[in-house]
């Protein structure tokens, strides 16, 4: 089910990106998420906070990457 994480670092007017939680994977028991449209952008965490901050953290280095070539345009959110 798709919701908004913030990445502070954004100097944008937009300061939500979507990303797809995953469910639990059982093999390792920690939660999978990542953020359509951002090749990249994956990360896991033991909880659901957790794997936030790691999306965050992920996010904010493909920004900073400036090779990163994204696969959409994201125009913004309503």
């Amino acid at each position: 089910m798709p919701f908004y994480i913030r990445v502070p670092s954004l100097i944008t007017p937009v300061h939500c990106i979507t990303k797809t939680e995953e469910p639990k994977d059982f093999d390792t028991n920690l939660y999978v998420g990542y953020v359509p449209g951002f090749p990249g952008a994956n990360s896991q965490g033991e909880t659901l906070d957790k794997l936030q901050t790691n999306l965050c953290e992920v996010i904010e280095m493909l920004l900073e990457d400036e090779q990163t070539k994204f696969k959409t345009v994201f125009v913004g959110t309503q």
